[in-house]
């Protein structure tokens, strides 16, 4: 069903978030900065998956969920590491170093547990709080894959149109 689908795939994000962070500890002293953001996140992630798989009725009072309060936090990182990026003037190819890699494979993971969520709330009570939070951790994950490359100094590996 997809209730099933929508936290085994949050829970296949987090260990794809799990892999990303192999690549950011013991790294340069920035992309480490990192991994304390990526550890929170997975912890999130586990009350994510936790809050679907209980209904809302049965949530226990002291069950952790994740709020509003989640969301801004990860806006605020966003804006956060995107103020050290250049402008982006082109679509953004996955690579660019480990991390970086990493960091877009759970960007898509993350959209595909959003849009089994998105599903799931046409057929089940979900909260609000958990499309809107994995959006914005999709786009956080876009932008920590961005600043990974930077941060270690390599290239950004940019989209050219192949034309016949």
């Amino acid at each position: 069903t997809t209730l099933f689908r929508s936290f085994g795939t949050v829970d296949e994000l987090n260990a794809t978030v799990g892999m990303a962070r192999l690549h950011c500890v013991g790294g340069p002293a920035p992309i480490a900065a990192l991994d304390v953001i990526l550890a929170r996140v997975q912890n999130e992630l586990f009350n994510l998956g936790s809050m679907l798989a209980t209904r809302p009725e049965d949530l226990h009072p002291r069950q952790p969920v994740i709020t509003a309060a989640h969301s801004a936090q990860l806006e605020q990182e966003i804006d956060h590491f995107n103020q050290h990026l250049p402008e982006l003037r082109s679509f953004v190819l996955p690579g660019g170093g480990a991390a970086a890699a990493h960091l877009h494979l759970a960007r898509t993971v993350c959209r595909r547990a959003e849009r089994l969520v998105v599903t799931l709330v046409r057929d089940e009570p979900v909260s609000p709080e958990a499309v809107r939070y994995l959006n914005r951790l999709s786009d956080a994950f876009f932008v920590f894959s961005r600043w990974a490359v930077h941060a270690i100094g390599e290239p950004e590996v940019l989209w050219e149109a192949v034309l016949p």
